[in-house]
């Protein structure tokens, strides 16, 4: 005897053609930057919801019957579903704190002693889009300051020969920065390393940790940047913060919310 299965109500079929789309729309995103040699949590996660997402439309009817199938699996479904509303609160509520707390200027109030340009990824041995604008950025304000020494900060990615702080030297002195001015600190992991590993680069040419410093990073890293400074030490640091291309804004801001939580429990700022 052949089964046949009833039609979708019209709520249902909204539900899963909108789930299609937002699962579609996640995953060619997270393909789309794959392609460009963007590799991180904002970039993976997005990749994970849309396919599962893609899965829940695909097969929704067979979902439909697992979780109505008992009360404890139409509890669990209930759990899981208002987990992942409330992770989505918070994400809101994360992405309203970095866009009322981005600023693209410097508040130097004297000119700096040194202008630390913190590393954001180089696929391909070559500066991305994020990391170009930050260099840029730097680079006109060494231009604005030019008795400022210029630290580059960046260690050797996964899979690379290449450091970020070469790359973003070469990148500097391709576009007119003197080299005698850049210092080099090619070691660092992370942000935090970043800025210990540049303190004592920059004590070791006379520049100390209570002299003026601007840090520049990208716009939605700057909060965490100048927090995880000041607990590095630098008593006086000034923030100008690169804007980010749009097109991976808010995969930023996504890997950013992980990296706020993880800085927080490892006590990094």
């Amino acid at each position: 005897m052949k089964v046949t299965r009833a039609p979708l109500s019209t709520s249902a079929a909204w539900r899963r053609t909108c789930l299609a789309l937002l699962g579609a729309l996640l995953t060619g995103d997270a393909f789309a930057l794959m392609l460009m040699g963007l590799f991180n949590f904002g970039v993976v996660l997005p990749l994970a919801i849309g396919a599962a997402f893609l899965m829940l439309s695909w097969r929704w009817e067979t979902v439909a019957q697992w979780r109505t199938a008992s009360r404890r699996r139409r509890w669990i479904w209930g759990i899981g579903r208002a987990a992942f509303a409330a992770w989505l609160v918070t994400l809101g509520m994360f992405f309203y704190f970095i866009s009322t707390g981005i600023s693209e200027s410097t508040d130097a109030g004297s000119p700096p002693e040194a202008i630390l340009i913190l590393g954001s990824g180089t696929p391909h041995c070559a500066a991305s889009p994020t990391l170009a604008a930050r260099l840029d950025k730097g680079l006109a304000l060494a231009r604005q300051w030019p008795a400022a020494r210029v630290v580059v900060s960046g260690g050797q990615d996964f899979g690379l020969r290449c450091s970020e702080a070469d790359v973003m030297a070469d990148y500097l002195t391709t576009h007119g920065l003197a080299p005698d001015r850049l210092i080099r600190e090619d070691r660092s992991t992370s942000t935090e390393e970043n800025l210990l590993f540049s303190r004592r680069l920059l004590e070791q040419q006379g520049v100390s940790a209570g002299d003026q410093l601007v840090l520049v990073t990208s716009d939605f890293h700057l909060i965490r940047a100048k927090r995880i400074a000041h607990k590095a030490g630098f008593r006086t640091v000034s923030g100008a913060g690169a804007a980010t291309p749009l097109y991976l804004r808010y995969n930023a801001w996504l890997r950013e919310y992980f990296a706020f939580i993880s800085g927080w429990i490892l006590r990094e700022y």
